[in-house]
């Protein structure tokens, strides 16, 4: 009775981990060294989607943000 609750628990582990190890390598919002880059933020592509499913998302620019940020910099 043992043996399907190990097995169960070990595909949960495995899945976590690899999806873990998925997210780590190939996701741009996951930043392992923050002191290279302080503002990550600026680097993330924001026409790529983040998340892990997408269903109809269009990414606009908002103009007054551009603007706004044309100017702080």
């Amino acid at each position: 009775q043992l043996i399907p609750l190990v097995g169960v628990v070990s595909f949960a582990a495995v899945g976590a981990f690899s999806f873990s190890a998925y997210s780590l390598f190939s996701k741009s919002d996951v930043i392992i060294n923050k002191s290279g880059n302080p503002e990550p933020w600026e680097t993330v592509d924001p026409t790529k989607p983040q998340k892990l499913l997408t269903i109809h998302q269009k990414w606009k620019p908002i103009e007054e943000l551009e603007n706004v940020r044309k100017l702080t910099k």
